[in-house]
């Protein structure tokens, strides 16, 4: 049997308040639901999830149709995102490739 997938709070409200400004950015520019779902290359109904906040929408998904609604993800300046994007790229190269548990138990009874 599947088990349910639950959310945070704060997930929950996030995705709520993403889909709520897609709406706004949508009708202040005045696309219907329909307009918006096609140049997004989605359903209607994929778009009613995102815009009432439904957890199961990808988020490249979400994404796409945010910017096409005018919504800012980022930074709106191509230059500024792809400057933070290698900055991002750099300071992951100077982390560890991977994360593991510690074998050792610290002793830390003093």
């Amino acid at each position: 049997m599947k088990r349910k997938r639950t959310y945070a709070r704060r997930t929950r409200q996030a995705l709520s308040i993403m889909g709520k400004l897609i709406r706004i950015g949508r009708m202040e520019r005045g696309m219907t639901a329909q307009e918006l779902a096609d140049r997004a290359g989605i359903s209607r109904t994929t778009l009613h999830n995102i815009e009432k906040g439904a957890p199961g929408v990808e988020i490249g998904t979400v994404f796409e149709a945010a910017s096409l609604a005018g919504v800012p993800l980022f930074e709106n300046d191509e230059t500024a995102l792809s400057a933070e994007n290698a900055r991002l790229a750099e300071k992951l190269t100077l982390l560890p490739k991977s994360v593991r548990t510690s074998r050792t138990e610290v002793d830390d009874d003093f």
